[in-house]
């Protein structure tokens, strides 16, 4: 199976499904990350706290957006090969990104064409109408770009029409364990990401300049991963919503709904001690 992850920052494949990428990879899959925006403006950390010192050091003060945007590459490169990433494809677009582009839409199709996945993971779109939000406007990006890859005809377009099997959006803010408490709204689907949960840390700990490193990484497997995990039974998981509706031959029940056990569950997923089990390099 090939997966491809279509976001709009570099550091956004690995927030939002790292660990999944890390299963997929393990299990042999193929994975491509196609990063939409540069990244250079984006959580500046580094170079923006360098100006509040009572010395700042002028080779960060002197980074231009060149210098910027490679370092960003690099961290994301190194966080890549952590994860299992094994193609980076990045657009460099500005970070100022904030509509649908024809253009841009036109060199996703081509990429999904190119690429021919079977599943695409990319955010959830928070208001498709109200654009300001860079990931919606990506996201909205990549399925123009999806529907008109599926609309090739070899005769004008030099490639058949790309069937993409499924696409699971990452980031719908909730963690409700039903379907009827937030009246359908949920998150359908939990990967354990329990077994590369120090993968995901240390892919983002490589994310220094805009300080996702440390005490961050750890906060947001703490309270994001572990919510999710909470709310799937198990002690650290990453939430999707599905977009297309799947088709079974008989009813599905999950493995993991077929071994749990509410009455021990709630012991079962508060095993590790996050910051424990992976503390900081140096503390």
């Amino acid at each position: 199976m090939k997966i491809m992850t279509i976001y709009a920052h570099p550091a956004d494949t690995v927030t939002n499904c790292g660990g999944t990428l890390a299963r997929h990879a393990d299990a042999g899959d193929e994975v491509v990350a196609l990063i939409l925006t540069h990244g250079g403006r984006i959580h500046p950390n580094t170079y923006a706290e360098e100006w509040r010192s009572d010395s700042p050091d002028p080779t960060l003060t002197g980074s231009g957006l060149a210098d910027i945007i490679a370092n960003k590459k690099h961290e994301l490169e190194r966080a890549a090969d952590i994860v299992g990433i094994g193609k980076l494809i990045t657009f460099d677009l500005d970070d100022e990104m904030s509509t649908v582009q024809q253009d841009v839409v036109d060199r996703v199709a081509q990429t999904v064409a190119d690429e021919q996945p079977d599943i695409v993971i990319c955010d959830y779109p928070h208001n498709p109408v109200v654009m300001g939000n860079t990931h919606t406007a990506a996201t909205m990006t990549a399925l123009a770009g999806i529907g008109s890859a599926a609309r090739y005809l070899r005769n004008l377009d030099g490639h058949a029409e790309v069937d993409v099997k499924q696409i699971f959006f990452t980031s719908l803010p909730v963690a409700a364990v039903d379907g009827l408490s937030l009246y359908g709204v949920r998150n359908d689907v939990f990967i354990d990401i329990t077994p590369v949960v120090g993968r995901k840390i240390a892919a983002m700990d490589c994310f220094v300049s805009q300080g996702y490193d440390g005490l961050f990484a750890r906060k947001l497997l703490e309270s994001n991963n572990g919510e999710f995990g909470r709310a799937a039974g198990v002690n650290f998981a990453e939430a999707y919503y599905r977009m297309r509706n799947e088709t079974h031959s008989l009813l599905p029940v999950t493995d993991a709904a077929m071994t749990a056990d509410p009455l021990t569950r709630h012991r079962s997923y508060s095993e590790i001690d996050i910051r424990a089990t992976y503390p900081i390099s140096g503390s």
